[in-house]
């Protein structure tokens, strides 16, 4: 890293004697990338958690408010699959149900990639929006929630048995984008799990087989979450910190009318910036909730 910041340098210089723009523009373009990677090292060395490098398994639904909170809930699944896609992370959408005029009601996806799960745990809560309406004629203010939930997707050989007796699998046509063929058949599979009542589900494939699959590793992993959870005799305190879908139970503000301002209401992070947040820079959020979690912990 350290060459890299020699190079810069030398470039900087270089662009003061040929009074090059172009060569400024790279120097600025090196210099915000450097700071990025610079932020993200820092984030990382706050992050201890034994499944804290896994990928992350992030399902978030709308709360109640019909169209405006499918439409919120559609405009955080934008914002997380942009902080993915700026660091090089893929994203899979497992499971979607759209809403019935515009947005989402529902979706689950897994986001892969190195600490995916450590950075995303920042974000397990009520997102509260508040804005001007796009579905209002009168253009009148409206506040909407939406509630997002992060696990740490578990590796293969995690020994976590699930018994055909202890579950009950159903298949259906899968709903949403897809095609005639995925209409048509009953390639979506849901997976019920009796003892807890957790209940999975994946059509994202055509083969009934793959959703079958991916179905089965959403269950282990919340199976190992709910398990770990047990075990630091917290598992309800990990749902009540996400709270109902409802007002006062918010973790973060989206203000976007009459002013503009995300703040999180744990940590007291807030930035005016509301337009790069919904882009994905999200990484200030994550790293003051980072510090905040470890002073807890003391």
């Amino acid at each position: 890293m350290s060459l890299q910041v020699k190079d810069l340098i030398d470039l900087k210089e270089l662009a003061r004697i040929e009074n090059d723009e172009n060569i400024l523009k790279e120097v600025e373009d090196g210099s915000k990338k450097l700071e990025k990677e610079l932020f993200a090292f820092e984030t990382k060395t706050k992050l201890g958690g034994q499944r804290d490098k896994n990928n992350a398994i992030i399902a978030i639904h709308a709360g109640a408010g019909g169209t405006e909170s499918c439409d919120w809930a559609q405009m955080l699944v934008r914002m997380y699959s942009r902080w993915a896609e700026d660091r090089g992370f893929e994203t899979e959408v497992v499971d979607s149900l759209d809403g019935d005029e515009a947005g989402i009601k529902s979706i689950t996806m897994i986001i892969k990639g190195e600490y995916a799960y450590g950075f995303l745990q920042s974000e397990i809560g009520v997102h509260r929006l508040v804005r001007i309406s796009p579905f209002d004629s009168n253009k009148r203010r409206h506040t909407s929630f939406s509630s997002v939930d992060v696990i740490p997707e578990v590796d293969d050989n995690i020994n976590i048995v699930v018994e055909d007796k202890d579950i009950r699998i159903d298949t259906y046509r899968a709903s949403g984008a897809g095609g005639q063929h995925i209409n048509k058949t009953d390639s979506a599979v849901r997976i019920t799990h009796f003892a807890t009542g957790i209940i999975v589900q994946s059509q994202n494939d055509r083969s009934q087989i793959k959703n079958r699959a991916t179905a089965m590793k959403l269950l282990k992993a919340k199976l190992y979450e709910f398990e770990q959870e047990k075990q630091r005799a917290s598992y309800e305190k990990h749902y009540n910190e996400k709270g109902a879908i409802e007002w006062g139970s918010q973790i973060r503000s989206y203000v976007f009318m009459p002013y503009q301002l995300v703040k999180d209401h744990r940590t007291e992070y807030e930035t005016s910036q509301v337009n790069l947040v919904m882009d994905g820079e999200i990484d200030g959020f994550v790293n003051a909730y980072l510090s905040w979690k470890l002073e807890k912990k003391k």
